[in-house]
C-alpha cells in the first residue's frame, strides 16, 4: 500500500483545490448535506450535527459493504449487515456527532430515519443504509434528523463529492477524497476518521461510488480484498471502532471490460484514503509506513508491522524526532516471541529512511547515523507541537503540508520470499491525549 500522489501543500486553499479535483462525481449519483443544532439527551449543552445523503439516481443491485469486527457494534452496523441481503441499495444517510451505539432505541431510531429518507426519495426503506459516527452511548436525535432530511435531500447535487467529504468529518482536520479513472468510467471515494482507528474489516467511514458496471458478486469479492490490503493495514491508536464501515455502490452506467483494472484502480483510491486517514489522525505529527519482507505468512508480516506502529514507545520516540531505534527491534521481538513464531529477529535487517540500523544480529549505530536519522525524522514531520495560552496543544494547520512518511523496512534477506506487506501508522503526541481527554467537551 502506498500513496498514489507526491504532494506538498503550502496553504489550506491549495489542499482544498486538490480535494475538489479528487471529488469528481461518477455518473448516476448525487450527494447533499445540511447542518442543524440540537441538544443531546445526555447533556444540556447544545451541539451541531451534519447530515449527508448519498443517492443513486436509480436503485442498484450492485453494492458491497464491509463492517467492523468490534463485538459492540452500532445500530447502523447491525442494520447494514441485514441490508446486504436487500435486492437493491439506493441511498446512504450519514450523520456525524453521535455514533448511535449502545442505546435501547438505536436500531429503531436509525430505521425511522431510513424510512423518512425512503419516503422522501420514493424508494423502499430496505434500500436505505444508515451510517453514524461520533460519541458512543448517546441517543440519536431521531426527530431532529428527520426534520433536517428534506434540507439534505434538497441539496442533492451531481456536481461534486467533495462537500460530502467535508460534511462527514468529526475531529478530522480536513476532508479526504480520491478518484481514479478506468477507461470511460470512474471510481471516487470519500472517508472520515481521525481517532479510534485500527480497522478490522473496514475503516471508520468510507464511501466509494462508481459508474463502472461491476456485478454484485464480483464487487463484494473485490471490495473485501481491497479493504484487507488498505484500510485493514492502517492504525492510529490500535482501537477498532464500533462503527467502522466501507460501502461501495455501482450505478452501472459505463461498461467495465476489465475487472482487474477496476480492482487496481479501487486499490489506488482506497490506499490513498487509508493513508489520508492516518495522516489526518488526531494529533499526528508523523506517518509511519512499515514494509515487512521475507515473511512467508502474510498474517505474521502484518502483525509485525502493526506491532511497530502500535508500540507506544516507538510512537512517542518518532513524535519527538528521537532516533531511539532499539524500540523498533523490541517491538518486533515482542510479537515474534509472544506468538512463538519460527522467525529469528537476529536474522532480520531493519532500516529507517534507507539507513540500515540493524544487520547480521547487531545494531550498526554511530553519532553520524544518529544525526542523519534525527534530520530525517524532522523532514517527515507534519508540524511541531505549539502550546497556547489555554495550556492546550493545537495543530497550526488544517491541511497536510506534505505526504512524506517515516519509511521503516524490516526484511529477512535470506528467506527468499518476495512478498512484502505494508502497514501505515502514526506517532503519539500531546495533541492526541488532549483531543481525547476533552472529546465531548
Amino acid at each position: 500500500m502506498g500513496q498514489a500522489f507526491n504532494q506538498e501543500f503550502k496553504t489550506e486553499a491549495e489542499h482544498r483545490a486538490f480535494i475538489t479535483a479528487q471529488g469528481i462525481m461518477p455518473l448516476g449519483f448525487r450527494a447533499g448535506s445540511t447542518r442543524f443544532e440540537f441538544t443531546p439527551a445526555e447533556v444540556t449543552k447544545p451541539a451541531k450535527m451534519n447530515l449527508t445523503v448519498i443517492a443513486a439516481d436509480v436503485p442498484t443491485a450492485d453494492f458491497a459493504a464491509v463492517f467492523t469486527r468490534n463485538a459492540v457494534a452500532g445500530a447502523p452496523i447491525l442494520i447494514g449487515r441485514e441490508r446486504l441481503n436487500s435486492p437493491t441499495l439506493a441511498a446512504i444517510v450519514i450523520n456525524n456527532k453521535i455514533s448511535n451505539v449502545g442505546t435501547t432505541t438505536g436500531v429503531a431510531d436509525a430505521e425511522a430515519v431510513c424510512a423518512a429518507a425512503a419516503a422522501a426519495l420514493g424508494i423502499p426503506t430496505s434500500a436505505v443504509l444508515p451510517a453514524s459516527t461520533g460519541v458512543i452511548g448517546w441517543k440519536l436525535p431521531r426527530q431532529a434528523i428527520i426534520d433536517a432530511l428534506p434540507h439534505a435531500i434538497a441539496a442533492l447535487s451531481a456536481t461534486s463529492f467533495a462537500p460530502a467529504a467535508q460534511a462527514i468529518m468529526t475531529t478530522d482536520l480536513y476532508p479526504k477524497a480520491r478518484t481514479a479513472a478506468v477507461g470511460q468510467g470512474r471510481i471516487t471515494g470519500i472517508a472520515k476518521g481521525a481517532g479510534m482507528i485500527e480497522p478490522n474489516m473496514a475503516t471508520m467511514l468510507g464511501f466509494v461510488i462508481t459508474d463502472l458496471a461491476v456485478p454484485r458478486t464480483e464487487l463484494r469479492a473485490i471490495l473485501s480484498r481491497v479493504v484487507d490490503a488498505t484500510f485493514n493495514a492502517i492504525s492510529i491508536d490500535s482501537d477498532t471502532s464500533t462503527s467502522d464501515m466501507v460501502v461501495a455502490m455501482s450505478s452501472g452506467k459505463v461498461p467495465c471490460a476489465d475487472l482487474g483494472a477496476f480492482e487496481t484502480a479501487l486499490t489506488v483510491v482506497c490506499a490513498g484514503l487509508a493513508e489520508d486517514v492516518v495522516r489526518n489522525g488526531e494529533g499526528v505529527h508523523h506517518v509511519m509506513r512499515v514494509s515487512v519482507k521475507g515473511v512467508a505468512n502474510p498474517a505474521w508480516a502484518k502483525a509485525i508491522g502493526k506491532a511497530i506502529v502500535n508500540s507506544p514507545l516507538v510512537k512517542t520516540a518518532i513524535c519527538g524526532n528521537d532516533p531511539n531505534v532499539g524500540r523498533l527491534l523490541a517491538a518486533i521481538g515482542k510479537t515474534i516471541g509472544a506468538n512463538d513464531w519460527p522467525l529469528n529477529p537476529r536474522e532480520a535487517q531493519v532500516s529507517m529512511g534507507g539507513h540500515v540500523l540493524f544487520s547480521k544480529g547487531a545494531f550498526v549505530l554511530s553519532p553520524d547515523l544518529e544525526d542523519k536519522l534525527r534530520a530525517y525524522l524532522e523532514a517527515t514531520e507534519l508540524y511541531r507541537s505549539a502550546g497556547t495560552p489555554d495550556g492546550l496543544f493545537h495543530p497550526p494547520v488544517h491541511f497536510p503540508p506534505h505526504d512524506r512518511c517515516v519509511e521503516i523496512e524490516v526484511a529477512w534477506p535470506a528467506a527468499n520470499v518476495d512478498q512484502a506487506i505494508t502497514i501505515v501508522g502514526a506517532d503519539l503526541s500531546h495533541e492526541y491525549v488532549t483531543e481525547n481527554a476533552d472529546y465531548r467537551s
